[in-house]
């Protein structure tokens, strides 16, 4: 029996996502929506869930950020060998873009639980010499190219995946779609699916979509209306061809454009937002869908630094499967719980030494802040007021670590990037560092060794936001804005604190606000009162831990979707 086979019987849920992030080694993920998936699949072999994902083998991944003299992001692929990594299954179907048969071939990285179980993971790949040439790159970089390279990655992903499913032998029942990226494969279904009886065989009947729609669950996890994908449909009658008549497209995707999210929308029997109030939004965007809320979560093995897994492991040993038991921690000892915070900040400071060679103070306080850069995250705004950085430091030795990349096409994340090192130039006196090629490693760091994780986004554009989360399962402090998911996380002055803004406020109004938290409360409890920030720390791990984690999330998956 082949590897494949094993999974035959028991796999009935498929979970389609553009970019999953499996190990650092494998640059499958561009960012947060990536590292989800990632956190998705690893419950899903904890939970030994019967699931199969299915992703691009992005073999030039998504980009390697270095920065020029002048703090400009400087792009460049960041390749890895599937090969290394994966096995190569013998198998191939083809997808029609543009006139050509274009060959697809899957890569299986099996993705262990250490209590035994796995979950396979098939990697689509287009690097074939039975392709033309300009076939061979289409899987290649992850959001790589221009809106028709986007379509026909999204085509593979979709309409090829699904095939390639069905080719090795998978009896799906449900499929899960994460973000509109692969809406196609609902649009295949469609057509696959026979059309509505009709009394006059001759007239054209629209396709029944009440099948797909028992079938298919989608996520969508942007409210920002430039991250919704849309296609001209000039250019999607080129790229797919006659995938369904042009009028009945429109009604499902929208009149002028192809809009995936709408099309994923209208073509999912169940859809969820990233947490409440991100479910709200979307209902506000979408109107006339229901649309329910699964907040987000994160794996706690992945995220936890080793010194708190130690810690949780003493007193509780069952923490990684049983998240729900991390409610205890509140229980632990302060000494210890300080003990292995300065062990994970520790490990922070050494790679900022080894990136820029400034020696961090590891009594002092650490703000960490690490994001895509663009604009609606608004990583410049605790750079508002230069002094008032400078009076914060001299007053609490403060020190700042930023991280993260801004999309290859946002012109104007870049130059927030380069904004921020024009801070740091003319703050030569605070010690603030940004750590460039933001990754899975760096994150794992950040999160664990800061003292207070910082989060601006603007109101209400913030999905959820799990950085903060990984963060609070080390005893790191939320500062953020009330939205996403901290809106149903923060309890203000235990598990963290929010940043005051009237939703008619002024950035400047909010950059304001949080210099007075910093000054007022933040910064004055860390330097007078550490035995009531230990406290707060573990009441962060105690009441966020058993809640915000991807068992929790996966659960709610399979109860309220997965099993309709």
């Amino acid at each position: 029996m082949s590897v494949i086979e094993s999974y035959l019987p028991s796999t009935r849920i498929a979970y389609f996502s553009m970019e999953i992030a499996l190990r650092p080694e494998m640059h499958t993920y561009a960012g947060g929506l990536g590292i989800l998936a990632g956190d998705v699949a690893h419950s899903a072999a904890d939970l030994e869930l019967p699931m199969v994902f299915v992703t691009l083998a992005s073999r030039d991944g998504y980009l390697r950020q270095t920065i020029d003299g002048e703090g400009r992001q400087i792009d460049w692929p960041d390749p890895w060998e599937p090969e290394q990594w994966t096995a190569q299954v013998p198998a191939m179907v083809a997808v029609t873009l543009e006139g050509r048969d274009v060959w697809i071939r899957p890569w299986l990285y099996e993705l262990a639980s250490p209590l035994g179980y796995k979950v396979p993971v098939i990697l689509l790949d287009t690097r074939l010499d039975q392709n033309a040439t300009q076939d061979r790159t289409v899987t290649d970089r992850l959001y790589g190219g221009g809106e028709c390279d986007r379509l026909r990655q999204e085509a593979v992903l979709g309409i090829g995946g699904e095939r390639m499913l069905r080719a090795l032998g998978f009896s799906i029942e449900t499929y899960h779609l994460n973000e509109g990226h692969a809406a196609l494969l609902a649009l295949n279904l469609l057509r696959r699916h026979a059309r509505a009886p009709s009394d006059n065989p001759l007239e054209p009947r629209p396709h029944n979509t009440d099948p797909v729609r028992r079938q298919c669950i989608f996520t969508t996890h942007t409210p920002v209306e430039a991250g919704h994908d849309r296609f001209a449909y000039e250019d999607v009658a080129r790229v797919l061809g006659d995938v369904v008549a042009l009028d009945e497209l429109k009604s499902l995707a929208g009149e002028d454009r192809l809009n995936m999210t709408r099309l994923a929308l209208n073509l999912s029997g169940y859809v969820n937002g990233v947490a409440r109030r991100h479910a709200e939004t979307t209902r506000r965007m979408f109107p006339g869908y229901r649309v329910r809320a699964i907040t987000n979560g994160v794996h706690v093995e992945h995220w936890t630094h080793p010194a708190f897994a130690r810690l949780f492991q003493s007193i509780l040993p069952h923490w990684c499967h049983e998240p729900e038991v991390l409610s205890r921690a509140d229980q632990l000892d302060d000494g210890n719980v300080w003990d292995a915070h300065r062990e994970a900040k520790r490990d922070l400071l050494e790679i900022v030494k080894g990136q820029s060679g400034i020696d961090f103070d590891p009594e002092a306080p650490v703000i960490g802040f690490a994001r895509r850069m663009t604009g609606y995250k608004r990583p410049n705004l605790l750079f508002m007021d230069l002094e008032r950085v400078r009076r914060l430091h001299r007053e609490f030795a403060l020190q700042i670590v930023v991280a993260g990349k801004a999309h290859p096409r946002d012109e104007g994340g870049k130059a927030l990037i380069q904004q921020i090192h024009g801070h740091i130039d003319d703050l030569r006196d605070v010690p603030i560092v940004f750590l460039p090629n933001y990754d899975m490693e760096i994150a794992r760091t950040l999160t664990a060794g800061s003292d207070i994780w910082l989060n601006t986004p603007l109101p209400s554009l913030e999905a959820s936001g799990t950085s903060g989360m990984k963060a609070a399962l080390n005893g790191v402090l939320n500062l953020s804005i009330l939205d996403g998911w901290w809106l149903e996380a923060c309890e203000e002055g235990i598990t963290g604190w929010s940043i005051d803004h009237r939703p008619e406020g002024t950035r400047e109004d909010h950059a304001r606000a949080l210099y007075e938290k910093l000054e007022a409360v933040v910064l004055p409890l860390y330097a007078q009162d550490r035995s009531r920030w230990i406290w707060m720390m573990k009441q962060t791990i105690s009441k966020i831990g058993p809640i915000f984690n991807s068992q929790h999330m996966m659960r709610r998956y399979a109860s309220e979707a997965y099993l309709r």
